[in-house]
């Protein structure tokens, strides 16, 4: 007897995509004619997180539009993208960007709640650490769900993995 039909929803990002955008906005912040001697500089900060730094807040929320710009070339959804308001630093101002990755508890247990509520019967939805298990009998029913899901925004980026 084979098992029920499944599949994982996923919220990950291809970290050489995200390194390649970084690498791109800060080339182009480089040599853009508007971004001279503005002391504008993008860095990075930990594993996924960014740091612009401007001696003006309106450069440096220029420059996080380049970056921005640049993760969606290389299609990576602006929903995994934290990035914060300008702050004032001294005389420069700083905006910290994250690229989060995993379904947080509390949108998982939405995700799951929208399945339960709205999903054709007989599907059930586990959450299992960071994504979740979709299990139902019928192949059509999970393609039910993933358009139910795709329909909704729930403020992360979602993927669809492991279809069996």
């Amino acid at each position: 007897m084979a098992a029920s039909p499944s599949f994982d929803i996923v919220s990950k990002v291809d970290g050489q995509e995200v390194d390649n955008a970084f690498h791109q906005a800060e080339k182009e912040l480089g040599t853009r004619f508007d971004f001279r001697g503005t002391g504008t500089v993008i860095e990075k900060s930990g594993e996924n997180g960014i740091t612009i730094t401007s001696e003006t807040e309106e450069r440096a929320s220029a420059a996080l539009e380049v970056y921005k710009e640049k993760l969606v070339k290389r299609n990576i959804s602006l929903k995994s993208l934290d990035a914060g308001e300008p702050r004032q630093s001294g005389k420069t101002y700083k905006i910290d960007a994250k690229v989060v990755e995993g379904i947080e508890t509390d949108k998982a247990k939405a995700i799951s709640k929208k399945i339960r509520d709205e999903g054709p019967k007989g599907v059930q939805a586990q959450i299992q650490g960071d994504q979740l298990r979709v299990t139902g009998k019928k192949r059509d029913d999970l393609q039910a769900v993933i358009a139910l899901l795709k329909a909704e925004d729930f403020g992360v980026a979602l993927q669809f993995t492991n279809y069996r």
